[in-house]
């Protein structure tokens, strides 16, 4: 078996951190007990470009049971826990490439691993390992059945790339299936932008004004966890539809060339490049922080903060790199401007993930049964998937609710009854 990873003997630790998260995953332990029976994935090669978490790693082992022979690399250079990727190597026999901190050549390396393994199948958060397969690896591309994105950056790109008349294979857009982004995009973004902030920083929320930009599901999610500890929070948007929900919702909405002037803490979570750019630093308080929630650091302008910076002080606190303006005053920007929560916590918490790695595992079987249907485009999850995490999910929670009776199924199918 080839892996690359940074040290086999934290594997103890990362296979106690799996099975801990594993205990709050119910829905896809579930799956992984039915894919070893039905093995809907046997001798199928399977490669995954993920966040290299805990929760990843119940579903890796969810495919593997399924039968597939699973590659694994990360989505992120600082996203990998090492000491689970260890574990994933060691105690469950999976290939895994990613290691923590890795440079740009490392992770590129680390995608054509992955590659190189001739999947037929590929998980994507981001769609890189997908962008490698339509450019330098564009002969592989012919044997991919179909690739399932999780991200709202990936499938920003994915449907550019289906617009452009340029897409390869079928896609599935599990980012937007409302098991997803729903509940992940909201819930656990939510919580664990705040849990990575407050780990990098010791940031007291409470009384501060914090900058959300971007209101979907991502950006609400963060906001109202910040509001829910104290923050006076202002969102920018850019998109009037959801500047007026966040303005109804509560949250002041301003220009960033206005919030820039005011605020004290800074995340973005749009899915878009440059949000924050070199006129926006330059009107920054003393002392304000700077953070990433998107998929790429590119939505913060990162070269022109550098440029308008005299010195940089590197890890004055874990994940926090000061930079000192020409006009003196300090910017901290978080994690270099990478997903924030990912690079200083953990990520989302498993009982979030567990959704959406459920409705993953289902989609790949669904895709392997469907793929002589699946035209070449982004597709949404089917709705059968949706319904069966979200009743899985019900259940493990001891959550009954109430079905329709004979007579509102005929009423909802007729149009006779009126007033």
């Amino acid at each position: 078996m080839k892996y690359d990873v940074a040290d086999l003997s934290l594997s103890d630790i990362g296979k106690k951190r799996i099975l801990w998260a594993d205990n709050d995953m119910p829905v896809l332990a579930a799956i992984r007990e039915r894919f070893a029976k039905s093995q809907p994935l046997k001798g199928k090669n399977v490669s995954a470009c993920l966040h290299i978490t805990a929760e990843t790693a119940n579903l890796a082992r969810a495919m593997k049971a399924g039968g597939a022979n699973l590659v694994l690399c990360a989505s992120n250079p600082l996203s990998t826990q090492d000491d689970v990727a260890a574990s994933l190597v060691k105690d469950f026999g999976i290939s895994v490439f990613a290691i923590c901190g890795e440079n740009r050549s490392t992770y590129y390396k680390h995608i054509n691993a992955a590659i190189d393994h001739k999947p037929v199948i590929t998980f994507d958060d981001g769609a890189d390992l997908v962008h490698e397969l339509h450019t330098r690896r564009k002969k592989d591309a012919g044997r991919i059945i179909a690739s399932m994105e999780e991200t709202t950056t990936g499938v920003i790109r994915l449907r550019a790339l289906a617009n452009e008349g340029k897409l390869n294979f079928p896609v599935i857009a599990v980012n937007d299936a409302a098991t997803k982004h729903l509940f992940d995009n909201r819930y656990g973004t939510g919580q664990s932008t705040v849990d990575g902030v407050i780990r990098a920083t010791d940031f007291l929320l409470a009384g501060k004004k914090v900058v959300v930009a971007g209101y979907g599901w991502c950006g609400r999610g963060f906001a109202m966890r910040a509001r829910g500890m104290g923050a006076i929070v202002i969102v920018t948007e850019i998109d009037a539809i959801k500047a007026l929900e966040a303005s109804m919702d509560g949250f002041l909405v301003m220009p960033m060339a206005e919030a820039a002037k005011i605020g004290e803490l800074f995340v973005t979570l749009t899915g878009n490049k440059s949000v924050i750019r070199a006129e926006h630093f330059r009107v920054m308080k003393d002392r304000a922080v700077v953070a990433n929630s998107g998929h790429f650091n590119v939505e913060l302008d990162i070269p022109a903060l550098k440029k308008l910076s005299k010195k940089v002080n590197r890890n004055v606190r874990h994940c926090v790199d000061e930079y000192i303006l020409k006009n003196n005053k300090r910017i901290y920007l978080l994690g270099e401007g990478r997903l924030i929560n990912l690079a200083a916590a953990e990520g989302h918490p498993a009982s979030v993930m567990d959704m959406s790695f459920a409705t993953q595992a289902l989609q790949a079987e669904y895709v392997i049964k469907n793929q002589d249907k699946l035209s070449v485009a982004v597709h949404d999850v089917p709705m059968e998937i949706e319904q069966k995490v979200s009743r899985f999910k019900l259940k493990s929670m001891s959550i009954n609710i109430d079905k329709l009776t004979a007579e509102q199924v005929a009423y909802l199918a007729s149009s006779g009854e009126g007033t």
